[in-house]
């Protein structure tokens, strides 16, 4: 596909900022239009700096940025047609909220007329019409967020960029403004690209993820995808929570793994990156997909374990036992009958479909 078949495309970008180590690696990434794509991993994974990149306050030190077709690494900042929001919201004090979302406006040379019409319009998006003659100082941290986001989304851009723009919120508001901005982008169909250190808020959020390790992404895939299929262990340890096991490949046959774990038991698994009999394997098997003293079929395996713990918290128990040497091997089990017929310190057993359960390399 040509460049012009997408929105942005980052080509063999790099990064270094001291000439020595690069903080982004040979990054290869392509956004299509009006797709909600977010940029997620640790701190220091390259993730922000490639959103500057993007936005213009950051050179690249090898590689082309493409936008709409065309090359953007020499165009400013402000002559990349991007809206952009912060953090920190980025608001002048001085500026009352209708002066904040006109300023955009008035620096593009927009006639007085159009720039009311355009900034009423925006407020009402993310119903703030009636704080139009207020001040950031007046605002709660909310408030000031959806100025931000409707200033970033007053002249129309084809593309926003959003740096985890939600983290100075509490946790029922950030909730609330993930929805917001999810549903804001599906009305205007304006391309997306979000950064962020939060799994629940790009899973939520997001049609493409971008996983992010040490200047490179691991994978790129759907919500769904990455969280039901990850092509690593780092994605399987950093995409919610998972259980390991650790062991050996003693038979192959086609894509199932049979695996010697550490204390001599014996499991099945998908495999995924790894490839050969004696390999040694990390498998991964997601708390919600295990079942207690299930009825075993050909797809199927036990294991026995000991509750260690049991958490209650409300719609599920969170069940802590001892499984092949593991004892941080984590159950999820909904808030039902069957909870109340494990016992701290007793002995269970536990089963998983064989593809639920993915063998990688550690």
């Amino acid at each position: 596909m040509s460049d012009k078949d997408f929105h942005v495309r980052f080509k063999n970008v790099q990064k270094s900022y001291d000439g020595k180590q690069l903080v982004v690696k040979d990054l290869n990434l392509d956004i299509e239009k009006g797709k909600f794509v977010t940029m997620l991993g640790p701190s220091g994974s390259g993730k922000t700096t490639c959103l500057m990149m993007l936005a213009g306050f950051e050179s690249t030190t090898h590689g082309e940025i493409i936008l709409n077709g065309r090359p953007i690494n020499k165009i400013p900042p402000h002559k990349r047609g991007i809206g952009m929001v912060f953090q920190n919201y980025a608001l002048f004090p001085h500026m009352s909220v209708g002066e904040n979302l006109a300023f955009p406006l008035e620096v593009r040379k927009i006639a007085k007329p159009e720039i009311e019409d355009m900034v009423k319009k925006a407020l009402d998006m993310v119903q703030m019409g009636d704080f139009i003659d207020r001040y950031p100082g007046q605002l709660s941290g909310g408030q000031k967020q959806r100025i931000a986001l409707s200033r970033a989304l007053v002249f129309n851009p084809e593309l926003v960029l959003m740096d985890e723009p939600l983290g100075a919120l509490d946790k029922q508001l950030r909730e609330q403004m993930q929805y917001e901005i999810k549903h804001i982008h599906e009305q205007l169909g304006v391309s997306v690209v979000y950064v962020t250190h939060d799994q629940a808020e790009a899973l939520t959020m997001s049609d493409q993820i971008a996983v992010f390790n040490d200047g490179v992404i691991q994978q790129l895939a759907s919500p769904a995808d990455l969280y039901e299929r990850p092509e690593n262990s780092f994605i399987a340890q950093f995409i919610g929570e998972n259980n390991q096991l650790r062991g050996t490949i003693e038979k192959v046959n086609k894509n199932i793994a049979n695996v010697k774990l550490e204390n001599g038991e014996n499991v099945s698994a998908l495999m995924v990156d790894v490839k050969d009999k004696g390999e040694v394997t990390l498998l991964s098997i997601r708390p919600e997909r295990i079942i207690i003293n299930p009825k075993t079929t050909k797809n199927s395996q036990a294991l026995e374990g000991k509750v260690l713990e049991l958490i209650y918290l409300g719609d599920h128990i969170r069940c802590r036992m001892m499984v092949s040497g593991n004892d941080q091997f984590i159950v999820k089990i909904p808030n039902s009958s069957t909870h109340e017929l494990l016992k701290v310190g007793e002995k269970i057993s536990l089963g998983w479909d064989k593809k639920d359960c993915r063998a990688l390399k550690p």
